[in-house]
Formats: structure tokens, C-alpha cells, sequence
């Protein structure tokens, strides 16, 4: 049986022109010849018979549902029973409101013929046989009445004999509503227009039709000059789009309070929840439901009409006061998507400050890091000055360590003081000189070369930013001595751009591998160079200072520690 209704559903939806005109020609035998005999509404149920295997709403080989199938048989019975001009007039206006409003749907050019030719048989039978007929007492001639008999049928007999290319698509016709609906209202203005002139002048009908014909021109002329001008107006067409896009909402205002909120709301959850709520300012929203990785909530009253939406892992349900339209639906869609952007947004912001704040304190922990190793290396110094010394030494080492004792405790709290608090600090000034001495007396003893260029006097320099950078670079130019042992680290403060410390050694030249991302990110390395280059870098970049690496070749590499020439 499915088979059969197959087999069936295609030869309908294949020659569907066919069915169109057979559907016409039922509907001319049961008008060109009267409508009070019994027989012309037996050909008035055959037409509606064949409407429904025609009709570009639902596939004619398809079962309705029992409502539709009530109003099928309502129609019917209306149709038999109560059969008059008026509601002929009313029907024909119907039809071609159908048929006009498919054909800007059709890509085929012979189907287009065939709508086209089914619109015109409908509105020349429509004027010239029933529209004459809801006038009391009107005479027809006889050429008139032979040609709606037999001059008419030929259009609906060339549609059935028409060739036209057989479709495939499963899908009914497209009608355009907006367009089935104005051609309908031009139609019954047309009529109504043509009837009223008539009776209120009491002349002819072919002259009322022309007049209302007239009169209908100069209105359309007017809407279409109204609908585009080129006097400075917007005309009606930017208004009707406006309109409709807005479909009465006030999404302007929503949005604005949408921007608001999401330049003033930081908290991811908070703004879902405000923004949520404001949806119910909405007329036609009673409540919603939301659901998200974050939490879940709900608003407003719950009501029968709802529609489910969805962005990534946020989920709505909100409830509406009536049935919601495909234009509503659609708008509700892009309100949800909005919200959803602007809560991912929220939520990447909130990442991306945890991010930085755990950043924060890895990077201060790395320098910290290096900062600890150095102080570790001063006490190792002062560890072997003291088992290295012999007892006729004992006033200078007191004295050594007197010098030494209060710098590394004071940079010792320092380090902890940068702990408890990962944010950046105001660096502390020093004088050159003393920072120098200071500088002279960690590293004495060691196969280092101090020199000062140009007089030091009124100089500034910060005292933390340089004590950590000049100890990693001593560092890192000693470790080198495993591999040469006749090395030679020359350190050289200068007055030059606000106070400059260059740290240079005879050792191997850095790999261009290295190089490239020195300062810019972690490299990994066995000489101690890596991360604590690139944390002095970003520490002398925070302070106003620019560490750079001056010389790369073998027996010659040199870094400059000086004031950045932006800063100055």
C-alpha cells in the first residue's frame, strides 16, 4: 500500500501544471454556465477535489490532519450549499492571490508561463463574468457570454497541453505570503472598487472598472514614489524594513543596556544573570530558564508557549505570553547569540586575569630565584674568605664581614618583601658610588676587573635593578671558566645616558640559536644562561632600562645594562 501511495505521490508531484489546468477547467464548468442547477456544483466540488491535489501548501498525495480535514469538509459543504456570486468572487480573489504569490518562487521559465497564464484566466473570468453578475439586473451580450464559454477554457486547456519539464523535488511550491496577500487585497480593491463606482454613478461597468483602474495606478504610483524617494526622505521602504526587523521590540535600548552591562560587569556570572533579566522587559516574555558550566537560574512566570535556544554550553528556555512567530523566533535566536558572546567574552577576561596574576608570580618567582642564587654565591665567598684566611687576617675579615653582613640581609629582605607582594614596586635609588663599593666588596677575591669610566659623582642608579643584573652576568661570565680557565670578566660602570654597566668576558661566543630569543623567552642552557637573562630583560624594561647584548664573538662578549633611550 506505501508503494501505491508512492507511485501515486509521484505522478501528482510531477505534472502539477496538469493538475492546474484540469482544477480551472472544473472551476470554468462550474461558472460559464450558471451556479444554480445541480450540476455546476458538482463540477464546484470536483474543482475544490482537484484543488487540494493542486494546492502549494501541502502535498496533495499526503494525509492531512483531522483539523484540516474538518476545514476541507466545511469548505466543501459551503460550496454546495450555500453557493452564491459573492463568495465565487471571494475565491477566485483567493486563488490568484495563490498563483500570483508562487511565481516569484519559480526558476523555470515554462512554469512561470503556466502560473502566469493561470493568473490571467482567473482575473479575466473574475471581471468579466462574476463581477458583472453581483449587479442586480445586468445584461451580458451574446458575444460576451460565447466568449467566457468557449474563448476562456483555451488557457486552461493550452496549460494541460503545455510541455513542462517534470521536477524532482519533494518539497511543495514556495508561495510567498507577502506577496499572495497584497496581490489578494489588490484584487478585492479592485472589485469593490468596480462596485462601488457603479452603483453610486449608476453607469456602466466597463466604465466604473476603468476608473477604479485609474484610481488604483495613481495610488501605486504614489506608494512607489513614497517608498523610495530622492527629496532627502527615507521613504516608506526604510521604514517598513525598519519595522520589521525591529517587529515592534525595543532591541536598540536592549542592546545598549547589553554594551553597558558588559563594559561595567566583570564577573562572567553576573552579567549572565543581569543581562537574562533584562529580556523580560520584553512585552511578550513572561520568564526564561538558563543553564550554564557556571550555574543555572530562572526569572519571570513559566507559561505554555516556550522555545529552547542554545550558544556553546549556555542554554535558554523562555517562555512567552502567545505563540511565537518564525520573525520573534528568529530575533530571540540573535538575542541569544549576543548574550552568548558577551558571556564567553566575559569568561575568556576572567582566564586571562588569572592568567596574568599566576604569570605574575611565576615570574617573580623566577627572579626571586636568581636573586636567592645570588645571595647564595656572596655567602659562599664570604665561606671561603673566612676558611681561607689565617690568624693575622682576623681584623680584616672582621671588618669584611661587618660590610657584607648588613648588604646581604638588607637584599635578603628585599626578596622576601617582593614574595608576599608579586606587583611591581617603585625601584629605590642609590648613589653610584656607593652601589659601586658595595659591588667591589661582594666580589673581591674573584678573577673579576672593575672599572669605573668618567667620574661617578651625582649619579643615580637603582640600586635593586642593578645589584640583580650585574651579580646574574658576573655569574654567568664565570661559569664559563670549566671551559677556558684563563678567563677574564671586566665589569665597567660609566656616567654615559644616566649610568651604564658593562659586563664583558674572553669566553665563547652565545649560539645565534640562543641569541635570537635571549631576552624574549626561557632558553635552555648548562653555562646559566635561559631564564635569567630574560627576567632581567623584563626587569630592566619595567624600570626604564634596556639590557642588551653588544658583542658576540669569540673572546669578546659583552652585555650592556643602560637607560632606555624611550625613558629618557
Amino acid at each position: 500500500m506505501n508503494a501505491a501511495v508512492r507511485a501515486d505521490g509521484r505522478v501528482v508531484a510531477a505534472r502539477p501544471h496538469v493538475w492546474m489546468g484540469l482544477m480551472l477547467l472544473a472551476l470554468h464548468a462550474a461558472l460559464a454556465w450558471g451556479i444554480d442547477d445541480w450540476w455546476p456544483r458538482a463540477f464546484l466540488l470536483a474543482h475544490l477535489g482537484l484543488f487540494l491535489i493542486w494546492q502549494p501548501l501541502w502535498r496533495g498525495e499526503r494525509n492531512i490532519e483531522p483539523r484540516y480535514a474538518f476545514l476541507v469538509v466545511i469548505v466543501g459543504f459551503l460550496l454546495a450549499a450555500w453557493n452564491n456570486w459573492w463568495m465565487m468572487a471571494v475565491w477566485l480573489a483567493v486563488l490568484f492571490g495563490l498563483i500570483g504569490g508562487s511565481v516569484p518562487g519559480i526558476a523555470e521559465r515554462r512554469q512561470r508561463l503556466v502560473s502566469m497564464l493561470a493568473a490571467i484566466y482567473l482575473l479575466s473570468m473574475l471581471l468579466i463574468w462574476v463581477v458583472p453578475h453581483l449587479f442586480v439586473g445586468q445584461r451580458f451580450e451574446e458575444a460576451l457570454v460565447l466568449l467566457v464559454a468557449f474563448g476562456l477554457p483555451v488557457v486552461p486547456l493550452a496549460i494541460v497541453l503545455m510541455r513542462v519539464e517534470s521536477t524532482r523535488s519533494v518539497l511543495p511550491l514556495a508561495v510567498d505570503l507577502f506577496y499572495s496577500l497584497i496581490l489578494f487585497l489588490l484584487v478585492t480593491a479592485l472589485v469593490l472598487g468596480s462596485f462601488v463606482v457603479k452603483q453610486v454613478s449608476h453607469g456602466n461597468y466597463p466604465l466604473a472598472l476603468a476608473q477604479t483602474l485609474f484610481a488604483i495606478a495613481l495610488l501605486l504610483l504614489a506608494i512607489s514614489w513614497l517608498w523610495n524617494p530622492h527629496s532627502g526622505f527615507v521613504g516608506l521602504g526604510h521604514v517598513l524594513s525598519r519595522y520589521l526587523m525591529s517587529l515592534g521590540l525595543p532591541f536598540e535600548r536592549w542592546v545598549q543596556q547589553l554594551a553597558d552591562l558588559a563594559e561595567n560587569e566583570t564577573q562572567p556570572q553576573r552579567f549572565l544573570a543581569l543581562a537574562l533579566e533584562h529580556i523580560l522587559e520584553l512585552p511578550w516574555v513572561s520568564g526564561l530558564e538558563w543553564e550554564a558550566r557556571l550555574g543555572q537560574g530562572e526569572f519571570g512566570e513559566k507559561s505554555e508557549f516556550f522555545a529552547d535556544l542554545s550558544f556553546h554550553d549556555l542554554r535558554l528556555r523562555i517562555y512567552t505570553r502567545w505563540s511565537l512567530s518564525p520573525a520573534v523566533l528568529l530575533h530571540l535566536k540573535l538575542l541569544t547569540q549576543m548574550v552568548g558572546h558577551f558571556y564567553d567574552a566575559k569568561r575568556r577576561e576572567q582566564v586571562q586575569r588569572q592568567s596574568a596574576y599566576t604569570q605574575a608570580i611565576y615570574e617573580t618567582g623566577a627572579r626571586l630565584t636568581h636573586d636567592v642564587k645570588n645571595l647564595l654565591q656572596s655567602l659562599r665567598s664570604l665561606c671561603a674568605a673566612v676558611e681561607s684566611s689565617s690568624p693575622e687576617q682576623a681584623q680584616g675579615l672582621q671588618a669584611l664581614m661587618l660590610r657584607q653582613l648588613p648588604q646581604i640581609t638588607q637584599r635578603l629582605n628585599v626578596t622576601l618583601d617582593k614574595l608576599r607582594s608579586p606587583q611591581q614596586t617603585d625601584a629605590s635609588m642609590a648613589d653610584a658610588a656607593i652601589w659601586w663599593e658595595g659591588l667591589l666588596q661582594r666580589h673581591t677575591g674573584r678573577r673579576i676587573e672593575f672599572h669605573v669610566d668618567g667620574p661617578a659623582k651625582d649619579l643615580k642608579v637603582p640600586s635593586e635593578l642593578f645589584d640583580s643584573i650585574a651579580d646574574n652576568l658576573i655569574e654567568n661570565a664565570l661559569a664559563k671558566s670549566a671551559d677556558l680557565s684563563a678567563l677574564q670578566v671586566r665589569v665597567t660602570l660609566s656616567a654615559a645616558r644616566g649610568g651604564t654597566l658593562t659586563v664583558c668576558d674572553n669566553g665563547a661566543a652565545i649560539a645565534n640559536n640562543v641569541v635570537e630569543q635571549l631576552f624574549d623567552n626561557p632558553v635552555q642552557s648548562h653555562t646559566g644562561l635561559g631564564i635569567g637573562l630574560f627576567q632581567a630583560a623584563k626587569q630592566a624594561a619595567q624600570a626604564g632600562y634596556r639590557l642588551a647584548l653588544a658583542a658576540n664573538e669569540p673572546g669578546m662578549v659583552c652585555f650592556v645594562l643602560t637607560r632606555d633611550s624611550g625613558a629618557e
